[in-house]
């Protein structure tokens, strides 16, 4: 199994894959905040930020698939925005399942001065909620609960593609050459 994961780590196809997954999530939330006009929190934006780093990942290996260094190094950060995304929401989720006046996130979003997305991109980086509003739910989960489930498929597969750079290929032996 870690072989098929080796080998399709090694092709376009997969990054590919991983690069149209967040595309999709990224648009939806902006569907969700411009769309339907359901306000982001700063949580919301954090867990907005870790798609947009494995999406960075993901073009890091759809770029340069066979360089193992590459391959590598966009499989770590996406593995790294992945992990710290489920973080961010198994917070949220607390903030959400469980408020208290001493449990709040912060109003405004704390990205490094040298990276102020929330100014430079504010349609996408903005927030405009208090954290503990429960706004959307579809089979009975809500928005909270839905990205804390794709964060854990996402670090299962990552860690899975991880593994799988350190096995060793077999020898293909043909009987016909």
């Amino acid at each position: 199994m870690l072989n098929f994961f080796k080998i399709y780590s090694m092709q376009r196809n997969g990054w590919f894959l991983l690069f149209v997954a967040t595309v999709i999530l990224i648009s939806i939330s902006l569907y969700f905040q411009h769309g339907m006009n359901l306000e982001p929190c700063v949580m919301c934006i954090y867990e907005r930020t870790a798609l947009f780093g494995i999406m960075f990942a993901s073009l890091i290996g759809l770029l340069y698939p066979k360089s193992t260094f590459l391959r590598l190094l966009g499989l770590i950060i996406a593995l790294g925005c992945a992990i710290k995304g489920f973080e961010v929401a198994l917070t949220h989720l607390d903030l959400q399942l469980n408020p208290a006046p001493w449990k709040q996130c912060p109003l405004v979003p704390e990205f490094p001065t040298t990276l102020p997305l929330d100014k430079w991109i504010p349609f996408i980086f903005k927030p405009s909620a208090p954290c503990g509003l429960e706004q959307w739910q579809f089979l009975g989960l809500s928005m909270v609960q839905w990205i804390l489930i794709i964060f854990v498929v996402y670090i299962l597969l990552l860690a899975l593609l991880l593994m799988s750079q350190f096995k060793r290929s077999k020898p293909q032996r043909r009987l016909f050459r």
